[in-house]
């Protein structure tokens, strides 16, 4: 039977049962300190308008229909420069004269919806005196840019906002991966409670309202108790639906919401958005205790003082990632160095110093290899870690799976939390019962949120008094039965050390192939089980196998291989790799180099070929093993797309006459921001993420240049009209 879910509910008629689905941005109103204007194109007619038209610029008369040419002041002058350009991403600002009498106007256009969206939208704010915030914006980049730490970073941050935006609090607001968000860093009036510290429950911000603060960057409420000025018609003219108000700097908000900050006794907001990776990091969130209106040159510094936040933010998290994959790597180098000795590879994971358990900050370690167990640390008993191995083996395989509350995760297992409260687990080969364990015992610790998270709101009599958590004083959770959460970068270090580990394992029991032929088909299919390519040949170089995921690589029409010279024909240099090949047999060279296979899939692997000796001088055979290196290709790629973005001259590196060296100083800020951002964010732990990481630098360089354009001509058309 199907399942009919309730529409959502309209702006203005959600409760506190269904707000998360409000649509709040198809809102049909405005805030009351300026107007709006729905316009067609090309002939710029008016087809929509906010009531408040009239009683705002002093026009009389009938304004629907009218082409703004037809209108007093040079709107439509102001405008038309700015036409041609892609308008549906980034807000355009422009100074104009307008109404009755004519008067300076802050105009924000904008197309709503799509690239193919019809007819652009202006909102119109007075016009404030002319500011000059161009040397604060130069310190603060460069402060920025300087910040070591996250929380340093986040201490600046706040600093810097609430000197620039001039509210009473200044906030920076972090969400964990529940949604959930703390307050790392505040600055505040001195007569006012601190906020520093609580965590409010991801209820508090809707999902839909997290996906306007990844397109809207900066949000500006200037009176909580404000009247909401209709927009007429409601239904755009030119689509037939509600206008998208995704965009709009005017947007009503959520009577939800603003029922929300009254009750914190909050009566104005600024809100800067962190995206970090294309990921809504955090927020800088700013609140007065009065109604405060902040105009169109501060909202603009501010989104782009929090865009050089995100691309700091992205270098800092990299650069921890980075230097947990040094621990790695130095863990990896000791294993091949006593490998190569008297190949007891466990004994470098077990020295006593700890190297395996500091990239995780874990308190314990254990290892689950052939029916045998190998610990350092805090761990359960031997049993347990048994038990656990079954567990994990009836769970899906991923390659690092972690909780922080294992007892929560399996009740049987609630009495290990002394030791393993929080657990990583990643498999070392595909053998069931085989995996590197981490623990972390539980800690009692007391979670500080702004309000009681389990009673998020009462719902009164009356349908006005919807109240999102009337109180706002501080709320003590004890939480009991969790570790210290895992991070990202403790995440990716596991996950690195785990396919470490299979390497080796895998390359053991290739091994293990030539030194017990009377296991040879035991062996045999966990070797072929495998993820990773591997052939495995006689002292003469003839094939004796090659698992499944080395057939996988053959065409279906490929000639079979029978010696590992034979396997040059795979690859495009294949003169090159048969000539490493015969080094690898006739000379017992150990052979490593990254190729392209020669199917036209232009993949790139890296090959890796080794004798295997027994007593000295007498040779066993060899293995070869091809791993892919997509992944780090891809990151290569996308470092070498933003090295040539900062490279090449940028379209607005010089401004030209009609703008001042002051500008050009801060965009050179702002490129050397980027620039140290590409230098840290290195070959992370988790490759798969870091184009992505850095594609977000590039795009936030681009967006945050183009709102400096817009300041610069902002500040050049004011100039002029001055003049």
């Amino acid at each position: 039977m199907a399942h009919h879910h309730p529409a959502p509910p309209a702006f203005g008629q959600a409760d506190l049962s269904n707000c998360e689905r409000e649509q709040i941005h198809l809102a049909g109103s405005i805030q009351p300190h300026g107007v709006l204007l729905g316009v067609s194109e090309p002939d710029l007619r008016v087809v929509q308008a906010s009531t408040n038209l009239a009683s705002y610029t002093g026009l009389d008369g009938e304004i629907l229909g009218c082409s703004l040419h037809e209108l007093p002041g040079d709107l439509s002058e102001s405008l038309e420069p700015h036409l041609d350009q892609d308008l549906h991403e980034i807000p355009t600002g422009v100074r104009c004269r307008f109404g009755e009498p004519l008067a300076d106007y802050d105009c924000m256009l904008h197309r709503p919806g799509g690239p193919t969206a019809k007819g652009v939208v202006l909102e119109l704010e007075r016009a404030g005196p002319p500011i000059d915030l161009s040397t604060q914006v130069e310190d603060a980049l460069e402060i920025i840019r300087r910040c070591a730490s996250l929380q340093q970073l986040a201490d600046e941050t706040a600093r810097i906002f609430k000197q620039v935006a001039g509210y009473d609090r200044a906030m920076v607001y972090r969400f964990d991966d529940e949604g959930h968000g703390e307050i790392l860093s505040e600055r505040r009036n001195p007569d006012l409670e601190s906020y520093l510290g609580q965590r409010y429950p991801a209820s508090d911000i809707p999902q839909i309202a997290r996906r306007l603060y990844e397109r809207n960057r900066v949000r500006v409420l200037v009176d909580a108790t404000h009247e909401r000025v209709p927009v007429e018609p409601r239904i755009s003219p030119l689509t037939g639906d509600d206008l998208d108000m995704s965009l709009c700097s005017l947007r009503a908000m959520s009577p939800i919401h603003t029922q929300y900050l009254q009750n914190m006794g909050v009566a104005a907001t600024l809100v800067a958005s962190l995206v970090v990776g294309g990921r809504l990091w955090g927020l800088v969130a700013c609140h007065h205790y009065s109604p405060r209106a902040v105009q169109y040159e501060t909202r603009c510094v501010c989104e782009l003082l929090a865009e050089a936040v995100a691309t700091r933010i992205s270098a800092l998290e990299s650069f921890a990632q980075a230097q947990a994959e040094l621990s790695v790597r130095r863990l990896e180098q000791r294993m091949a160095e006593v490998i190569a000795q008297d190949g007891d590879w466990q004994s470098a994971l077990f020295d006593g110093t700890r190297s395996l358990l500091q990239p995780l900050a874990a308190h314990g370690a254990a290892l689950l290899f052939e029916g045998e167990i190998r610990t350092i640390g805090e761990v359960p008993g031997t049993q347990e870690l048994r038990a656990l191995g079954g567990w994990l083996d009836g769970r899906e395989r991923v390659p690092a799976f972690a909780t922080s509350s294992l007892g929560h995760e399996e009740p049987a297992f609630e009495h290990l939390s002394a030791t393993a409260s929080g657990m990583v687990a990643a498999p070392i080969s595909s053998t069931p019962g085989e995996y590197l364990l981490w623990f972390r015992p539980a800690q009692i610790r007391t979670v500080v949120w702004g309000g009681n998270p389990f009673k998020p709101f009462v719902v009164g009599d009356d349908p006005a008094d919807l109240s999102p958590r009337r109180s706002f004083a501080k709320w003590h959770q004890q939480v009991e039965g969790t570790s210290e959460p895992w991070g990202p970068a403790e995440l990716a270090a596991a996950k690195l050390i785990g396919e470490t580990v299979a390497g080796i394992v895998l390359q053991f029991r290739s091994v293990q192939v030539l030194i017990a032929r009377d296991q040879l088909e035991t062996v045999q299919e966990q070797v072929r089980c495998s993820d990773h390519p591997v052939v495995i040949a006689d002292p003469k170089g003839q094939i004796l196998l090659g698992n499944d995921a080395f057939e996988a690589l053959l065409a279906e029409d490929h000639p079979r291989l029978r010696r590992i010279p034979d396997l040059a024909l795979l690859f495009d240099r294949s003169q090159e790799v048969g000539a490493l090949l015969n080094d690898l047999i006739e000379r017992r060279r150990s052979i490593r180099g990254e190729f392209d296979l020669a199917r036209g899939s232009g993949g790139t692997v890296l090959l890796r070929g080794d004798p295997v000796l027994a007593a000295p001088g007498r040779l066993l055979g060899h293995v070869v093993l091809v791993s892919d290196q997509s992944e780090r290709k891809a990151v290569e790629a996308a470092r070498q797309r933003l090295q040539n973005a900062l490279i090449a001259e940028h379209p607005l590196a010089t401004f030209g006459d009609r703008r001042d060296l002051t500008y050009r100083h801060l965009l050179s800020s702002l490129q050397g921001n980027a620039q140290l951002a590409a230098l840290e964010i290195t070959d992370g732990i988790d490759p798969s993420r870091m184009p992505e990481m850095l594609e977000s630098v590039r795009d936030s360089l681009d967006r945050t240049a183009g709102l400096l354009e817009h300041l610069a001509d902002h500040a050049a058309r004011a100039s002029k009209k001055r003049s």
